[in-house]
């Protein structure tokens, strides 16, 4: 059975949470990537910034509904929601964008659980860690990789 180990990315490319967002965007362009796991000093997984992150910076000010009655306003949207939006389109750095507590898997997390969370999920990278500490990545190339006939992959990375 093929696990989570077989296939990560074991260079992780990473970023902090007091990383500039330009940085960040510079960052995945560069390496065409999807996403970035989120460490702390310790190297331990805060959060994860994706493409789909900083897109959302893009986005309009959502305007919340509203319901009057009586001269009286109700909101129909929890301001926290509003206010949560608000700082992901203001984001200057990569805490203020991140996905805080992501999802991650294990080295011997099977492929078959990492496939179902990100098509369930809608998941794109997803990092790897043990003992706290991010090991590796894996997107979802990481998972068609495994697609392709072993031998067609050795004549493909022999000169």
């Amino acid at each position: 059975m093929i696990k989570a180990k077989d296939i990560m990315e074991k260079k992780v490319i990473s970023v902090s949470p007091d990383t500039e967002i330009t940085k960040a965007v510079e960052l995945l362009l560069n390496n065409h990537i999807n996403g970035v796991p989120v460490v702390d000093l310790k190297g331990s997984l805060v959060g994860i910034l994706c493409q789909s992150d900083l897109i959302f910076a893009q986005k309009d000010i959502p305007i919340p509904p509203i319901f009057i009655l009586l001269d009286g306003i109700f909101p129909l949207s929890s301001s926290k929601k509003l206010n949560d939006e608000l700082k992901k389109i203001s984001a200057t750095t990569v805490e203020q964008a991140m996905v805080k507590n992501p999802v991650s898997v294990h080295p011997d997390t099977p492929i078959s659980e990492i496939a179902s969370l990100m098509v369930e999920k809608h998941f794109h990278t997803i990092p790897v860690v043990d003992k706290n500490k991010v090991v590796g990545i894996i997107g979802k190339e990481d998972i068609l990789k495994i697609l392709i006939p072993q031998d067609i992959k050795n004549q493909e990375e022999t000169p």
